[in-house]
C-alpha cells in the first residue's frame, strides 16, 4: 500500500512515557500528526509532549482500566477533533523461572500487554471506524518464538497478537485497518532492566545470531513509523524478523530440545533472581499499583 501523509492526521501512543513509545511519538510529530500521549507517567507523559513539534496533549489512565480509557478516548476527540491512529504500545515484562516467579508480576504482565491492548481497542475503536483509521498493535519476537524465562512476556505477545490477526478480520469491512509489530531486542529501558540479571543477560547472548544482539532503537521506530504510513497488516523493526514468519512452526519443537540444555547449565544460578517486573517501566506499574493499595 502507498504511503499516507501523516500531516494533521491524530495518533494515540500508549506508554508513551519513554522507549518506543516516546521516540515514536516524536517522530509522528515531526512528520506533522498531533499526538496524544497515555501512560501511567504523568510529569514525564507532560515534559514528552511540551518537546514535540506537533499540537500534542496527555493523558494519565492505566491501559487496563476500562472505564479510564473510555475516558481517555472520549477527551481526545473532543480535544483534536479526530483519531486517526492508535498504536497500543504500552507494555511490562518479567523473567526469571515460572515455578519462582511472583505471582503478582506475571498477572500484571498478561494485564497490561494484552488485557491493556484489548481495552484499548475497546475504547478507541467507534473513532477510529468514524475515521477510517489504523490499529497498530505492538507484539514481539515472543510472539513468534518461545523462550525459557519469559513465560508471561511470550503468553502475553503471542495472545495480543492472535487478538490483532482476529480483529483485523472483524473490522476491516467498517474501513479500519489493524496491522501487528514486531520487535526483536531493542535498547530499551526494558530490556536494559532484564541485562540487569546476569542470568538473563548470559541466555539472550547465547541466542543464535541475529536473535542476540540489541538493536538500536531509531532504525527500530523508523520502520514502525513507515508501517503506519502504509497502514501495513505486519511491520518489521528489524529486517530479519520477516523471515521467522515462515519457520515459526519449528521453533517450539527446537527450542524446547535447545532450551533444557541451556536451563540445566544455568540451574545452579537460578536461585535468588529477581522475579518483578524489569526496568524503569515496570517500576512505575509496580509503584502505581501500590500507591493503590495505600
Amino acid at each position: 500500500m502507498s504511503r499516507v501523509s501523516l500531516e494533521g492526521q491524530v495518533a494515540v501512543v500508549t506508554g508513551a512515557a519513554r522507549g518506543v513509545g516516546e521516540l515514536l511519538a516524536r517522530k509522528l510529530s515531526a512528520r506533522g500528526a498531533k499526538v496524544a500521549l497515555v501512560g501511567l507517567e504523568a510529569d514525564a507523559l507532560k515534559e514528552v509532549s511540551g518537546r514535540l513539534h506537533s499540537d500534542s496533549d496527555h493523558w494519565y489512565a492505566d491501559v487496563t482500566d476500562h472505564e479510564a480509557m473510555t475516558r481517555v478516548a472520549r477527551e481526545v476527540k473532543e480535544r483534536f477533533g479526530k483519531v486517526d491512529i492508535v498504536v497500543a504500545n504500552a507494555g511490562v515484562a518479567s523473567g526469571g523461572p515460572f515455578t519462582d516467579s511472583d505471582p503478582e508480576a506475571w498477572r500484571r504482565v498478561i494485564e497490561v500487554n494484552l488485557i491493556g491492548s484489548a481495552v484499548t481497542a475497546r475504547a478507541f475503536l467507534p473513532v477510529l471506524t468514524e475515521s477510517r483509521g489504523y490499529l497498530l498493535q505492538v507484539a514481539s519476537l515472543a510472539a513468534i518464538t518461545p523462550a525459557p524465562m519469559m513465560t508471561a512476556y511470550c503468553a502475553s505477545k503471542s495472545g495480543v497478537e492472535a487478538y490483532a490477526h482476529c480483529l483485523r478480520a472483524e473490522v476491516g469491512h467498517q474501513g479500519v485497518r489493524v496491522g501487528v509489530a514486531y520487535l526483536s531486542w531493542t535498547d530499551t529501558d526494558m530490556v536494559r532492566g532484564a541485562d540487569q540479571d546476569d542470568v538473563m543477560r548470559e541466555l539472550r547472548q547465547r541466542l543464535p545470531w541475529p536473535s542476540n544482539k540489541t538493536y538500536p532503537l531509531g532504525p527500530a521506530v523508523d520502520r514502525i513509523v513507515a508501517g503506519i504510513e502504509r497502514r501495513s497488516a505486519h511491520v518489521y523493526a528489524q529486517w530479519w524478523l520477516r523471515g521467522m514468519q515462515g519457520v515459526r512452526g519449528f521453533l517450539p519443537g527446537l527450542i524446547g530440545t535447545v532450551g533444557q540444555r541451556e536451563m540445566r547449565r544455568f540451574a545452579p544460578r537460578l536461585q535468588g533472581m529477581r522475579t518483578g517486573l524489569v526496568g524503569a517501566g515496570g517500576a512505575a506499574d509496580e509503584r502505581e499499583r501500590s500507591a493503590r493499595h495505600e
